[in-house]
Order: C-alpha cells, then structure tokens, then sequence
C-alpha cells in the first residue's frame, strides 16, 4: 500500500495517543480520586504505563510507515486493544462512581482507541483481499 492510504491510520493514531495522554494525565495527577484502582499505584507508574503502550504504538506507525504493513498494522492492534483496557475502570467502580471529567477521559481514550482499532481491521482486510485478487505467484 502506497504512504497516502495510511494517512487515516495516522491521523486517527495520533487523535488516540493525545486522547490517550489526557486520560493517563488526568488519571496521574487524581490517583486518588479514581474508585477502585489498587493503592499500590503511583503517578509515576501510571506515566510509565502510557509511556510503554506509545511505544508499541508508536512502533506499529512506523513499521508501517517504512512499508513493514502486517507487524506494523499489529502492533498498532495490539495499541488499540490497550487503550479499550481502560473500560477496566468500570471493572472496578460503577460509571456513576466516577465523576464526569474521569468518565470523559476514559471514554474519549477508549472511542479513539476503537477508531484506531476498526481502521486497522479495515486495512487489513484491504490488505488480504488485495492477495486474494492477486492470486498465487508463479
């Protein structure tokens, strides 16, 4: 696949990781405040975590972007799939436990991290089909 079909996974990959960061940040700085999450946890633990998970995510842009489509495009399920991670909010406290910004955060990451997702699987699919047409190599 040429550069420009990817432009879509791009944008909506970096949409994620901001959306991504606002949650992670609000989540750091009122670690307290979140129902249910384990008292162990610390700030900086919790900017860590978003840091490893960009990394994945980070690392399936550019594989794709140097035309490494399928791990590209598989790390950047995988990064999708750990955004989605954070409905374990509501795993551990109700949605009416959180208050409107925690409930905003979560949600604005966990839609990004579907977009993500859905685009992915939709490339993928375009990717196969293209092999199918295609047909065997001689």
């Amino acid at each position: 696949m040429h550069r420009s079909t990817h432009r879509l996974l791009f944008v909506l990959t970096g949409l994620y990781a901001v959306a991504s960061l606002i949650h992670f940040v609000h989540n750091a700085e009122f670690l307290d405040a979140y129902p249910g999450l384990p008292a162990s946890w610390s700030r900086g633990a919790v900017y860590l975590a978003w840091l490893g998970m960009t990394a994945v995510g980070g690392a399936g842009a550019w594989l794709v972007y140097r035309g490494r489509e399928l791990p590209g495009l598989a790390l950047l399920a995988v990064y999708a799939v750990l955004g989605l991670d954070s409905l374990g909010h509501y795993v551990v406290a109700p949605l009416s436990a959180h208050t409107a910004m925690m409930n905003t955060t979560i949600l604005l990451e966990v839609g990004a991290a579907g977009l993500v997702l859905v685009e992915v699987a939709r490339q993928l699919y375009r990717k196969v089909q293209a092999l199918v047409t295609a047909g065997p190599a001689t």
